[in-house]
Order: C-alpha cells, then sequence, then structure tokens
C-alpha cells in the first residue's frame, strides 16, 4: 500500500503549493487593488470563520470515517483496496459536506 499512496501523495502535496501561491499571490492583488479605490480595511474581516471550520472538521471526520470503513470492506467484503477507500472517502466526505450545507442552512434561516 505504501507504494501506490507514495505518487498519488507526492502529487496532492506539489498541487496544493501551487495553488496556495497562486491563491494568496491573487488575494493579495484584489486587496491591494480595493485598497487603492478606497475600500475600507474592515470590509477584509470575514465574520463567518466558524463556518469554515465547520465545514473543514466534518469534511475530515467524512474522510475518516471513510478510511475506517474502506479498511473495513477490504478485510471483510474482499473488495480491491483502491475501490474500496476511494468510494468510501468520497463518499463520506461528500456526506460531510451535504451535512454541514444544511445545518448552515440554518442557521442563516435562523439569523433572519
Amino acid at each position: 500500500m505504501d507504494e501506490a499512496i507514495a505518487p498519488v501523495l507526492i502529487l496532492t502535496i506539489i498541487f496544493s503549493f501551487v495553488f496556495a501561491i497562486v491563491y494568496l499571490g491573487v488575494r493579495r492583488k484584489e486587496r491591494m487593488a480595493l485598497l487603492e479605490k478606497g475600500v475600507d480595511a474592515s470590509f477584509f474581516i470575514t465574520k463567518k470563520n466558524n463556518s469554515v471550520t465547520l465545514k473543514f472538521g466534518m469534511l475530515l471526520v467524512g474522510v475518516a470515517v471513510g478510511i475506517l470503513l474502506g479498511n473495513i470492506l477490504e478485510t471483510h467484503a474482499y473488495m480491491e483496496e483502491e475501490v474500496a477507500y476511494f468510494s468510501m472517502i468520497f463518499l463520506f466526505g461528500g456526506l460531510g459536506l451535504i451535512i454541514n450545507y444544511f445545518l448552515e442552512k440554518k442557521e442563516e434561516s435562523k439569523e433572519k
């Protein structure tokens, strides 16, 4: 398993760094342009930080549950390793995001 996951992990790390560098560069340019036009700096402060952390938390919990169930499927249902792990990771990661969507929608309706 270690030999099969190493290239995927390396590519994921490389693309993540490239994405982060491009995202932060574009974000900085946008902010500088807005500041030059006279927009107040309080515009950049996000007020709903709990929403982002909840979303990532639920996604990571879903991925962890997917890995556990993928291992169970691999050992007891005799599924192929890749199919068991990837299907469960995407299934439960997606379920975590869907549940987060409904929780945010419920919270938004309470605020109104």
